[in-house]
């Protein structure tokens, strides 16, 4: 099976415009996440963004990069465009990493990868357990509800995606930004329209399941935070520059 991960990237994101090209370490947050996603070796690494900056700081540090159009609604219909472009027939699956989790596991890439190509999955994301009873409330934290109780040896679907939880429920997890499609799922995905649910949560793997495209989650070593706010960025850039010493 031959995989391909794509990172989806933009500079006008609504809640921190800007953030693909913020420093750390001396490098971009979306370089940091290319050379976490090229260590893992599982597939070429490909960045697709609206951007000429971001291709060009992309390129700079040793990375690849795709020019997508502008108009894209969400990350999925702009790595589907980069695919298309990729030219290459012979691609399996094709992950979609989000350009905003730099602390994200390399192992926990290889793992969502490996349990794909064991379940013959449609779709797969990963999930990590919840330590922080504060992440029930924070609505920039996805959280997933799963049928069973995830482990590292289990693949379970997804019943659903949600921001904000009322109670907690012992199958609730930290949901992570990477999904891994097969190419047939994707080009099926990509050819509904965006669900009433989608845009109101502001949630796109609600497409999928609203059209019966079946979820399978795995459980992740480690929880990433993702950037969406500048105390986010603040508290990322600390931790990677803790490491880096």
């Amino acid at each position: 099976m031959k995989t391909l991960i794509l990172i989806p990237s933009r500079l006008s994101a609504t809640r921190l415009p800007g953030k693909p090209l913020f420093k750390i370490n001396g490098i971009s947050m979306i370089s940091h996440v290319f050379k976490k996603a090229e260590e893992a070796n599982i597939g070429e690494v490909l960045v697709a963004t609206e951007d000429q900056e971001i291709i060009d700081d992309v390129k700079k540090n040793g990375g690849q990069a795709i020019l997508t159009k502008k108009q894209h609604k969400t990350g999925t219909d702009r790595i589907y465009e980069a695919l298309k472009k990729f030219h290459n027939a012979d691609i399996d699956l094709v992950i979609n990493l989000q350009g905003d989790e730099p602390l994200m596991n390399i192992e926990d890439i290889k793992n969502l990868n490996n349990q794909m190509i064991k379940n013959q999955s449609q779709l797969g994301t990963l999930a990590s357990k919840i330590v922080d009873k504060e992440v029930y409330k924070n609505q920039n934290v996805v959280k997933v509800l799963t049928k069973e109780k995830l482990d590292n040896s289990n693949f379970p679907f997804a019943i659903n995606f949600i921001r904000e939880i009322s109670k907690q429920n012992e199958n609730i997890y930290h949901h992570l930004g990477i999904y891994c499609y097969q190419k047939e799922t994707l080009e099926k995905f990509i050819s509904y329209n965006q669900s009433p649910s989608e845009v109101k949560y502001k949630l796109e793997q609600l497409r999928a399941i609203d059209n019966n495209i079946k979820i399978n989650v795995g459980l992740a070593k480690s929880s990433p935070i993702g950037v969406d706010t500048e105390e986010d960025f603040i508290a990322i850039k600390k931790i990677m520059e803790y490491k880096s010493k």
